[in-house]
């Protein structure tokens, strides 16, 4: 085998290497998918025994997704967004990661947020009024 080829293999080798470890660090962790999941900004946080429900808004519409404290296991996740005078949107299941997103439009009227992780259970109240 000649030097050169020698040096395109090495070459190659440290690239595949160099591009391996980028995706590595680069890859979201679960509540950076959440921001992929729902359009907006973060408006709230809402942690409880067993996960967080994160809450976005973008004009007159609210986001919500239902993360775990631990991702990975499969569980009973469910989260639900119902603006005042509306029925819920509900997403409810077994998930390893998150449940949601869901989105109403509430306008300018005031939510209810609930969520769930295995037990553990979180409502709101009405909210962002």
């Amino acid at each position: 085998m000649h030097s050169g080829a020698i040096r395109r293999r090495l070459a190659l080798g440290l690239a595949v290497l160099t591009a391996s470890g980028l995706l590595a660090v680069a890859a979201p962790g679960d509540a950076q998918a959440a921001t992929a999941l729902c359009p907006g900004r973060k408006v709230r946080t809402l942690p409880f025994a067993t996960g967080t429900v994160l809450v976005y808004k973008r004009g007159g519409y609210v986001c919500a997704v239902t993360l775990p404290k631990r991702p990975g296991a499969p569980r009973k996740m469910s989260v639900s967004v119902q603006a005042r005078g509306n029925r819920p949107v509900v997403d409810t299941g077994t998930y390893a990661h998150h449940a949601g997103p869901v989105t109403v439009h509430a306008g300018r009227r005031c939510v209810w947020l609930k969520g769930q992780v295995g037990r553990g259970k979180f409502s709101s109240g009405w909210i962002l009024c």
